[in-house]
């Protein structure tokens, strides 16, 4: 008894240094560090991010030429390019509204897909329809409810976009959507680079997704492979692509929203990341991010943003930020406003330097070399530390396999009951099955890697591969 007596206060006085050590790491914690070493972007490459902010924003309007709650900008808008607007009505529940625009002053199909609205029990429905991996995409694991809505629309409106890409094959086509609508905007990339022949086999480079405010709707290893076309928009602090929570269990507990949050962060500071990583079925945000860093730790007010972008894989926004602002950064009205302030004093800046002309064109040919270095690093990243179905980086874009032959049937059937249901012909069973026959690459050494990313000279120096710096 006297033992248990003398235990109980020194288990107490671990347990309390336990909790102020967890307490004063969390407190000091800021957005900051999740792109403290990323590096900066260019005006050229953020240019739409306010644009497409303002595209999200008029899918609110009931009439786009009488706008009621328009910005002081204003929404940029033709409504004579405006194609069509499916409203709730329209999709019956079952993806939220959203606009096509043709957009001929930047040469661009936009699909503009609106963010969660509180009143349609649908957007809920959507959200619902996911277990932890449930659904099965490209050799890793994406939103069953979202990949859903997003078959959907591209079944309603594939004729529409076959026609206008085939019509404007200079175009881009760009889908952008905010908070839920991020998640179909992001599924819809996916479906038409996986099967571009349905839009008249359109080029990859030719398809972008915007995704404001993203949800974390696709495994790891999707993430980095499709980061060439997806760009994610985070404000600051927001919570949403830092909540590892399923998006089911987040909205059942949206009026207690901030204890959720909260034991969720003291839950997810216990476990390792590299567990984390180590979970094929766990839920990212995907693509090349971009962060929008306003604010200083321990400093009141706002300060000039400034826009950090990187494809990064470890540290990617795993940690909830415990902030009165984790909920407003994720409202779009801030974030284009924030991300067109950022754009105006990059533009600024640029401006001072006067720059020529061939000097820029010249600037954005590296920086597009500099990404696609960046995001082949990212790709090595994934494969060094095992990541599930991470194969080698021999493709271009990164081709991620399944480990046995009962995993690729099984994918197989998942991707051949997805495509049935988005109208794809029976010919992407066949597709299927050539991209999956390489086995996993089961691991890969420190000596394999440096062999892979460095090759020695005469005097017997490492030094990077030609062929590298070529890319």
């Amino acid at each position: 008894m006297s033992i248990l007596c003398g235990c109980c206060p020194l288990l107490e006085c671990v347990y309390c240094l336990g909790c102020a050590r967890w307490a004063y790491k969390r407190c000091l914690y800021t957005a900051g560090h999740d792109s403290q070493d990323w590096g900066l972007a260019t005006p050229h490459e953020f240019e739409p991010v306010p644009r497409f902010c303002r595209y999200i924003l008029s899918v609110y309007e009931d009439d786009i030429r009488n706008p009621l709650w328009e910005p002081p900008e204003g929404y940029g808008i033709n409504p004579d390019w405006l194609l069509l607007k499916k409203t709730y009505e329209d999709t019956q529940g079952r993806a939220p509204a959203y606009v096509l625009y043709l957009d001929h002053d930047h040469k661009d199909v936009v699909v503009a897909i609106r963010g969660l609205n509180l009143a349609k029990e649908s957007d809920y429905a959507v959200l619902l329809d996911n277990k932890l991996g449930e659904r099965k995409f490209d050799g890793g694991y994406v939103h069953n409810g979202l990949l859903k809505a997003a078959g959907w629309v591209l079944d309603e409106e594939c004729e529409v976009l076959r026609e206008l890409v085939v019509k404007y094959p200079s175009y881009t086509l760009t889908f952008a959507g905010h908070s839920l609508g991020s998640g179909v905007a992001t599924m819809l990339a996916l479906l038409v680079v996986r099967r571009p022949d349905r839009l008249g086999n359109i080029d990859r480079k030719r398809v972008r997704c915007f995704a404001i405010a993203p949800a974390r709707c696709m495994s790891l290893n999707l993430a980095v492979r499709y980061a060439d076309v997806i760009n994610s928009v985070v404000l600051q602090d927001d919570f949403l692509p830092r909540t590892a929570t399923p998006l089911e269990d987040i909205f059942k507990s949206l009026f207690c929203l901030p204890c959720l949050l909260c034991i969720r962060c003291m839950k997810d500071t216990c476990v390792p990341e590299q567990k984390m990583l180590k979970d094929p079925r766990r839920l990212y945000a995907p693509g090349r991010m971009y962060h929008i860093v306003e604010r200083k730790p321990c400093r009141l007010g706002r300060f000039p943003p400034v826009v950090k972008t990187a494809v990064p894989v470890d540290g990617r926004f795993e940690h909830i930020v415990l902030s009165c602002n984790a909920t407003s950064d994720h409202a779009i009205i801030w974030i284009e406003r924030e991300a067109q302030r950022a754009l105006n004093l990059m533009l600024e800046k640029e401006k001072r330097m006067e720059i020529p002309e061939k000097q820029r064109m010249e600037r954005q040919e590296s920086l597009a070399r500099e990404h696609n270095l960046e995001y082949r690093a990212a790709l090595r990243r994934a494969v060094t530390l095992d990541v599930p179905h991470a194969d080698s980086i021999e493709s271009e874009y990164g081709t991620f396999d399944k480990t046995q032959e009962d995993e690729t049937e099984e994918e197989e059937e998942e991707t051949e009951s997805i495509t049935s249901k988005v109208g794809e012909s029976s010919s992407s069973s066949s597709s299927v099955r050539q991209s999956y026959k390489r086995r996993r690459n089961r691991g890969v050494s420190w000596d394999e890697l440096i062999e892979s990313l460095f090759e020695r000279d005469e005097s017997g120096n490492l030094t990077f591969e030609k062929s590298d710096l070529r890319r």
